[in-house]
């Protein structure tokens, strides 16, 4: 069961911008095994088409957990006692869920080189098995330490970890990785997160960054793709 996203809009700013993040790749995860399923066998265009869109989604994946375990968690951990363990726990999830990406990336280049039907359907469960895990731990790291980094955590801190992730994120990326995050946001929390960048980026945004999030989720979903 998913974190209601209503509870978390009211609350701590850090706790709705994390919220907004954890939904990229909530949506990615179920949009992938279904475009997957979706593949006509020995479409390996098509093929190609969403590994490419995988690899995208592992290297967000990968960094966002990277920027919590080597900058978040430091952070936060010398304010806790017994609720350290909670936010150790997320790091022992950061590791399990490494595994099922790496079983999932065997199959994913299996299926890519010929796009059997067989290999589809293997890829596309193993993708459903992946998306389980990460929301049971995305759904946890919302309910049992979002509230500690919302207690404990500076502005100077969580600057750093987005700071993180920009760095992480090709230049040619940043209006996809905007795009993405705001998607799926009510009006009023996209204009508030919008407000919140520097004006060249929200100029970038309208100007060129809306276009080219259309053109790539149309590239990736198909008749699936936003408005």
């Amino acid at each position: 069961m998913t974190t209601n996203r209503t509870s978390l809009s009211t609350t701590h700013p850090y706790v709705r911008e994390m919220a907004m993040i954890h939904q990229v790749f909530r949506r990615e995860s179920r949009l992938l095994a279904e475009l997957v399923q979706d593949v006509a066998a020995s479409d390996t265009v098509r093929a190609g088409v969403l590994a490419e869109h995988w690899r995208e989604y592992t290297v967000g994946l990968h960094a966002h957990h990277t920027g919590e375990d080597e900058v978040l968690w430091p952070a936060l951990l010398p304010h806790l006692d017994l609720d350290a363990e909670q936010v150790l726990a997320m790091e022992t999830q950061h590791h399990e869920l490494t595994g099922g990406l790496e079983e999932v990336q065997v199959l994913m280049d299996r299926w890519r080189s010929r796009a059997l039907v067989a290999d589809r359907d293997e890829l596309a469960e193993a993708l459903r098995r992946h998306r389980r895990q990460l929301c049971a731990h995305l759904d946890a790291e919302e309910r049992e330490v979002m509230p500690l980094v919302a207690r404990h955590v500076d502005e100077r801190v969580w600057q750093a970890v987005g700071e993180r992730g920009l760095a992480e994120t090709p230049k040619n990326r940043l209006m996809i990785a905007l795009g993405a995050i705001v998607e799926d946001c009510p009006p009023d929390e996209r204009r508030e997160f919008l407000a919140r960048l520097p004006l060249a980026a929200r100029v970038m945004w309208k100007v060129l960054g809306q276009r080219q999030y259309r053109r790539e989720t149309r590239r990736i979903r198909g008749r699936n793709s936003p408005a």
